[in-house]
């Protein structure tokens, strides 16, 4: 049965914003809900078996050694949360879990400094219990390995830099286990960390992420839109003081980050990911902005990570190369390649509660219309208030 081992088996910058949000917004309540972008079909029985492994995490607690490791790897984390993340436990009644049909139906709701953790580990149990209970057969381990390997060997010729960033929507623990093994034992330099802190201790290499969506979207709530980019980045920088520097631009479409990333911004973060829309347009508008605010792209770095593989690689680096920094953050295509169709699914913050006020609905603005997630309505609302025409 799919279960996690550690508490740390989750994605870095879920624990970096979780020591924000204690530190800013400690009275702020979230709510997520699973989306099934794929139109998967759960079998019966599906949700119980789901619940099952999901009641099983509430046994997990931060070990002694994690937590050294942890503390240890992030110095400019308070020593306080570590405290926190030892005491802290899943509480398995924030996620309500039912099923109708083939039709599978998750939602996350509680204080957001503790359900902030839920959403990646929620997603790697979907999956590998999806594989499990449809009886689908992976290929075996030699072949994941090799199957690596040999993507490591394209890659080596780019002379680039690759992060795994595949712990969500994995196939299965065991299988991310291999690959992880894979790209550390591969013997060349392009292998440079995880976004798996528990697979970061394991295996000796360097956690790697900043922020995600949800805290731009936190912020549009507590802030509006046309503070949240700003407001959002400059909460960030006054939490980790230069720390965690690449800053997240697709949020409420790049456009509009872009008018507020200003030269002070533009300075201090050490550069950008990209997680939407057409890899080599951000490209262009990245240094375009770099540019027109006096800095030299070649001092900064843009991070790809949307559903690469080795074409998409090949584009962005024939293009940015000599023009500006670059690395990639590689998921699915690590770690659930292994002869199945791989899921399709997200889980996204709908609402928030900021310390004072109300529930208020969240959405995301994505540069690939079809990624926008939330209220049809609120969406509508939100492109008037920033300008944004197109995006449909």
């Amino acid at each position: 049965m799919a279960k996690l081992t550690s508490i740390l088996d989750n994605d870095f910058y879920k624990f970096t914003m979780q020591y924000a949000v204690v530190k800013l917004f400690p009275k702020a309540k979230a709510r997520y809900q699973f989306i099934n972008r794929g139109k998967h079909q759960f079998p019966e029985g599906f949700a119980e078996k789901l619940r099952e492994a999901v009641n099983q995490l509430a046994n997990l607690k931060l070990t002694a050694a994690e937590k050294s490791f942890f503390a240890k790897t992030c110095p400019y984390i308070d020593p306080t949360y570590f405290d926190f993340l030892q005491g802290y436990h899943y509480d398995p009644d924030e996620v309500t879990i039912t099923q109708d049909g083939p039709n599978l139906s998750v939602k996350v709701e509680g204080y957001w400094y503790r359900t902030i953790l839920w959403e990646v580990p929620l997603m790697a149990l979907i999956c590998e219990t999806y594989y499990e209970v449809t009886g689908q057969k992976r290929v075996d381990d030699a072949e994941v390995m090799k199957i690596v390997n040999d993507k490591m060997d394209k890659y080596d010729k780019l002379n680039i830099t690759i992060a795994d960033f595949g712990t969500r929507r994995r196939h299965s623990y065991a299988v991310h286990n291999l690959v992880i093994k894979a790209l550390k034992e591969h013997p060349s330099k392009t292998f440079i960390g995880t976004s798996n802190v528990h697979f970061a201790m394991k295996y000796h290499i360097k956690p790697i992420g900043t922020h995600a969506h949800e805290w731009f979207m936190f912020h549009a709530a507590k802030y509006g839109y046309k503070m949240a980019n700003l407001l959002g980045l400059e909460n960030w920088s006054d939490v980790y003081r230069g720390d965690l520097g690449i800053a997240l631009s697709d949020t409420y479409t790049t456009e509009v980050f872009f008018k507020q990333f200003d030269k002070k911004l533009s300075k201090l973060f050490d550069g950008v990911r990209h997680d939407s829309g057409d890899p080599i347009e951000f490209a262009q508008k990245t240094i375009d902005h770099y540019k027109g605010k006096g800095i030299n792209p070649l001092t900064k770095t843009i991070i790809f990570s949307d559903g690469l593989d080795y074409e998409k690689v090949v584009k962005i680096v024939n293009f940015s190369k000599d023009k500006i920094g670059h690395s990639f953050g590689i998921g699915t295509d690590f770690t659930n390649d292994v002869g199945l169709s791989r899921m399709n699914i997200v889980i996204k913050m709908t609402e928030a509660f900021p310390d004072e006020g109300e529930w208020t609905p969240v959405i995301k603005l994505s540069d690939e219309p079809n990624k926008h997630t939330g209220d049809p309505e609120e969406i509508k609302m939100a492109k008037r208030f920033l300008n944004i025409h197109g995006h449909e």
